[in-house]
């Protein structure tokens, strides 16, 4: 506890007697940058690990304050060792990041939509799902929700549009320019369009779902987004959530669907969609 005091004593005169010019200029170097990087990560997914990073930074500070020294040297190794590991599967953002200061080009990332979708915008949706699964015409949507999908959208054509049945019937329409490939939509707007989806590599897929469905899982699998899926076979559509797919909707599941998604409802809709398709069918 002495020794605790006395650090804090020591920090605290240092705060209040010893700055120069020099100890400002430095500081406000320091802050200038950490905001860039900040800027530069807020809707992608690296934000998510740039946070448990500085979790770990101020673990590491007050086990060391405190005297706990195994802990600190257990998270030292981690944050030592962890540098590497975040170069290694960042190095994409970090040569974008480079790149972008060697231009000096470095712009905030797109602001988020409205929080809450108004019932206009999930008619829009469901309106857009519906008439392609009648028409058997292939779509996917992924919708962002709390991480970040910056980086999926830079691999896609930029909308930046409201949302309308027409113009999401038109983007996946066969034989046009951006029908391949994912749309992303934030809040209430048409980001992106033709984006590109890592697939999931999961075992147990059936072998009758096309890439599309492996986009959905994938992109589900590894973010909090949830996808929207026609099958052009079948009409089928489906949604995935959490590495899960749930198929066989019809307009009121996928209303519901919609609903959870901007009402920010807490998930056991998997559950409860199941049941009541279940229910439906016995009826």
């Amino acid at each position: 506890m002495r020794t605790f005091l006395a650090q804090a004593e020591s920090i605290l005169w240092s705060i209040f007697n010893r700055p120069t010019l020099a100890d400002a200029v430095d500081i406000l170097i320091v802050a200038f940058l950490l905001y860039k990087l900040l800027m530069l990560t807020k809707e992608t997914r690296a934000s998510a690990v740039l946070k448990g990073l500085l979790v770990l930074f101020l673990a590491t500070w007050i086990s060391d304050l405190f005297g706990l020294t195994a802990m600190s040297w257990i998270l030292t190794n981690v944050l030592s060792n962890g540098a590497l590991v975040l170069v290694i599967l960042f190095q994409p953002e970090l040569r974008k990041a480079l790149e972008q200061l060697g231009r000096g080009t470095i712009r905030d990332s797109f602001l988020k939509g409205g929080e809450d979708a108004s019932k206009q915008t999930i008619n829009e949706i469901a309106n857009c799902m519906m008439n392609l699964s009648r028409r058997r015409v292939g779509a996917l949507i992924v919708i962002e929700q709390k991480i970040g999908l910056k980086d999926v959208v830079e691999t896609g054509t930029t909308l930046d549009s409201q949302i309308s049945a027409a113009l999401l019937e038109n983007i996946f329409e066969p034989n046009t320019p951006l029908h391949d490939g994912a749309v992303l939509i934030r809040g209430d707007r048409v980001m992106a369009a033709g984006c590109i989806l890592s697939l999931s590599d999961g075992k147990g897929i059936s072998h009758e779902l096309g890439t599309r469905h492996r986009a959905a899982l994938g992109i589900s699998e590894t973010t909090d987004a949830i996808s929207l899926i026609v099958s052009e076979e079948t009409g089928i559509i489906s949604f995935a959530r959490e590495g899960r797919l749930t198929r066989h909707l019809d307009r009121t599941a996928l209303e519901e669907v919609l609903a959870s998604v901007y009402t920010q409802k807490e998930t056991g809709l998997l559950a409860t969609l199941l049941e009541k398709h279940k229910q439906r069918k016995e009826g």
